[in-house]
This record gives structure tokens, C-alpha cells and sequence, in this order.
């Protein structure tokens, strides 16, 4: 076996720059409606979810198998194919953070490499049985399969709690989010960890240190697992106040039905290798919990958004690995100049989210500004008008019988109960 080259050492610290960045990319996943929704501080959020996804990292090595002799074809594949495919993943998971859009870290890996490839030995290095079945039919059902799970359940807990105290039942529901949460997180790093182990793996068959077919070693499950842990941690605090608040307003109980759901579809994908996207199977569960409940309402406008970066995710991380790899493929100068084109654009971006940060402090904060690109404000248009004439209405808002209706809390408090009542008039004298 070679030892590891300049070329291949700096393959893998990419790949593990990428995996810091699917890191606080995908925090949202697993943590935006436990926050949004006050079950668990941000700050304690994010440092679990880390634990976890290091904790998941070690639980299962299908997916990485999937990546590494799956999706292209080794034979003749470069070790600079796979930098140039890391270069469009990562660029497109910044630019996707920067807007505040939970597009799909795995399929800009995918999109990566694929275009990357392409660029070096055509579209025959390409196998496309893998990437209709495991990549493109899960990117499809996944979210739907989530989604109808993530509303079903909504309804179900809804009408099992309906005869029992909401503020009880509220409270319960925050603490099964923390545990199905933590499972969203082990399933994350389950996932998602072992794209970058796959990465890896797959460079250093190319270099010629381990034989085709061969396993992640030890070292490269540590590595990955730590850099998705250490991403995870930072938070990607922009794309967890569009999933949080974005999408739908969820109550501790959507909370719950939405991750649960999510965590189920994930674990089972991982089991039997399929590399699908977690921030689509999270997104889904999030739309289909908040269409769960009665009254409850998705802003589309935000929806379509990451519909759009979600299909454009695949082609624009190709376009960046095959620009990347055209240069890469010109000589040690390529590489070089590829390197520095990764540098400066992430530092670019880096600078412009400076200008509206978010962080823990304000993730949960109602007041939005549609520069920050998170949660603009949506216009009632004519279908959340409908909705809103047909549901009961939100808490606090007083009926026009004079009672102020919450209704989480089966209470109703007389406006003459709190207000001083009229004085009777007195009758005239003659």
C-alpha cells in the first residue's frame, strides 16, 4: 500500500470540512421544533444533538459502503475528482446556509461528484441503476412517506389528548420532543456521517492505500464523527428558524409526531444503505405535522423556496464539480487555483451573513427581517384566507360573544369577568 500523498491529505481534510458543514447545515433537522416549540434551550440543543450524531457515527457503515463502490464506477477515477466534487458540495451548502434554505447536504455531495466525474471520464464512470434507486427514488418518497406519518400521528395525539388537560398534555409532549429529537440526532449521524466516511474511503482506494471494496477504516469513523459533531455544535442557527418558525408555528405536540416520524424513516433508510436526504425527511414531517392540526396552516411561500433549492441542489453542485474538476484536471496549478476559488468564495459568504447574524440569542425571535433570509412574512392569500375562515380561532382572540378563546387551554374567560359592567340606567323622575 502507497502512504498518503499532499494530493490525498488535502482530499481529506475537504471531505472533513464538508462533514463540519453538513454538520451545522443540518442541526435544524433534529432540533428546530424542539426549540421553536421551548422544549430544550438552543444552546442545550445543539451540544446534545452533537453527542448524538458523534454517538450515531459508530452504529452502522451501509451508507458509506453505498457511496464508496456504489454510485461511480473506481476503476480510473482520480484522486482529484473527489476534491473537485467536495468543492461544489461545500459551496452549495454555504450558499443554501447563508439564505437561511435546509436544502440537501447529501445531494450536493451527490451532485458533486457525479459532475465531477462526468467532467473526468464521461457519463459511463456513472452508475445510474445506483443513483435512480438509492438516491433519486428515496430523495422522492422519503419526504412523502414522512410527511403522511408526521400528520397522521399529529392527528392522533390530538384526539387522544382532547379529554385531558392541554397544559399537562403540552408538557408531556415536550419531553417525548427531547427524546425523539435524541433520535433524530443518533439517526443523523447514523446517515449523514457516513457520506463523508464514504468520501474518504473512496480517496484512499483511489490513492491506493486500501483495496477496492474495502471498509472505512477506525480513524476515518473517529474523524467523521467528530467534525459532524463539532458542526452540529456551532448550529446552523439560520436554518433552524426557517424550519423552526418558518414552515409552520408547531405545538409540542406536532413537536413530537414530526421528529418521531422523521427519526423512524431515517433509521430505516440507514439500515438497508439508502443515502437519503435527512433535511427532506425532516422538512416533510415539519409540513405534514403542521397540516395535522385542525387550523393549522403551511407558509407555502417559504415551502416552494426550499422545493426549488432541493431540485436545484443535484445540477448546480454538478456544474461546481465539473468547473472544479476542469481546472483540477490541468495540473498541480488547477489544483491550486480550485483551492483558492474555495477559500475566497467561503470566506465570501461568510462575510455577507455577518451583515444579519443569527444566533442563539434571537433564533426564536418573531420579528424577522426578510434580509436575514429566514422567515419572511407571507401575505394571507386566498387559501390560508379559507383556512382561517373555517378554523377556530387563535389564542387570545376574543369572539364576538364576548369570551377569550385559547384554544390549547380548555378554558373560557368571560370579557365581563375581568372588564367592569355597564352601571344600569336609573329610571327618570318626574
Amino acid at each position: 500500500m502507497e502512504h498518503i500523498t499532499l494530493l490525498l491529505g488535502i482530499v481529506i481534510v475537504t471531505a472533513l470540512v464538508f462533514d463540519f458543514t453538513n454538520g451545522f447545515h443540518d442541526t435544524a433537522n433534529a432540533m428546530a421544533t424542539t426549540i421553536s416549540t421551548g422544549a430544550l434551550k438552543p444552546k442545550t440543543a445543539v451540544a446534545m444533538s452533537a453527542v448524538l450524531n458523534l454517538v450515531g457515527a459508530f452504529l452502522s457503515v451501509e451508507v458509506a459502503k453505498t457511496i464508496s463502490g456504489g454510485i461511480i464506477n473506481e476503476d480510473g477515477l482520480k484522486t482529484e475528482v473527489i476534491f473537485a466534487a467536495l468543492v461544489g458540495a461545500i459551496l452549495w451548502n454555504l450558499l443554501t446556509w447563508l439564505v437561511g434554505l435546509p436544502s440537501s447536504s447529501s445531494h450536493a455531495l451527490f451532485g458533486g461528484l457525479i459532475g465531477a466525474a462526468v467532467m473526468s471520464m464521461g457519463w459511463s464512470s456513472i452508475d445510474g441503476g445506483t443513483v435512480v434507486t438509492k438516491i433519486l427514488l428515496p430523495a422522492v418518497a422519503a419526504p412523502l412517506v414522512a410527511g403522511i406519518a408526521a400528520m397522521l400521528a399529529t392527528r392522533l395525539t390530538y384526539k387522544i389528548g382532547s379529554r385531558t388537560d392541554q397544559k399537562a398534555t403540552a408538557k408531556g409532549y415536550r419531553a417525548g420532543q427531547i427524546a425523539s429529537a435524541g433520535l433524530v440526532s443518533l439517526a443523523h449521524g447514523t446517515n449523514d456521517a457516513q457520506k463523508t466516511m464514504g468520501i474518504i474511503t473512496l480517496a484512499l482506494i483511489t490513492g491506493g492505500v486500501l483495496d477496492p471494496g474495502a471498509n472505512p477504516p477506525m480513524w476515518v469513523i473517529v474523524s467523521a464523527g467528530t467534525a459532524i459533531a463539532l458542526g452540529t455544535y456551532l448550529g446552523g442557527w439560520r436554518i433552524i428558524r426557517t424550519m423552526g418558525k418558518g414552515l409552520t408555528e408547531l405545538a409540542p405536540q406536532q413537536g413530537f409526531a414530526a421528529q418521531t416520524s422523521a427519526a423512524t424513516a431515517i433509521l430505516a433508510s440507514s439500515h438497508i444503505g439508502f443515502s437519503l436526504s435527512t433535511t427532506q425527511v425532516c422538512s416533510g414531517s415539519v409540513m405534514g405535522a403542521g397540516l395535522g392540526r385542525k387550523g393549522g396552516v403551511v407558509r407555502w411561500s417559504t415551502a416552494t423556496r426550499m422545493f426549488v433549492a432541493w431540485g436545484l441542489t443535484l445540477p448546480a453542485a454538478g456544474l461546481v464539480g465539473a468547473g472544479a474538476e476542469f481546472l483540477t484536471k490541468q495540473g498541480t496549478w488547477g489544483v491550486a487555483v480550485t483551492a483558492f476559488l474555495l477559500i475566497a468564495g467561503a470566506a465570501t459568504i461568510w462575510a455577507l451573513s455577518r451583515r444579519n447574524s443569527i444566533d442563539h440569542t434571537n433564533v426564536t425571535d418573531d420579528d424577522i427581517d426578510a434580509d436575514t433570509a429566514a422567515v419572511p412574512a407571507e401575505p394571507a392569500g386566498v387559501v390560508t384566507t379559507a383556512i382561517a375562515a373555517v378554523t377556530p380561532p387563535p389564542a387570545g382572540t376574543v369572539t364576538p360573544a364576548g369570551t377569550v378563546v385559547d384554544p390549547d387551554v380548555k378554558t373560557t374567560l368571560s370579557a365581563s369577568s375581568t372588564a367592569p359592567s355597564a352601571e344600569p340606567a336609573r329610571p327618570a323622575t318626574v
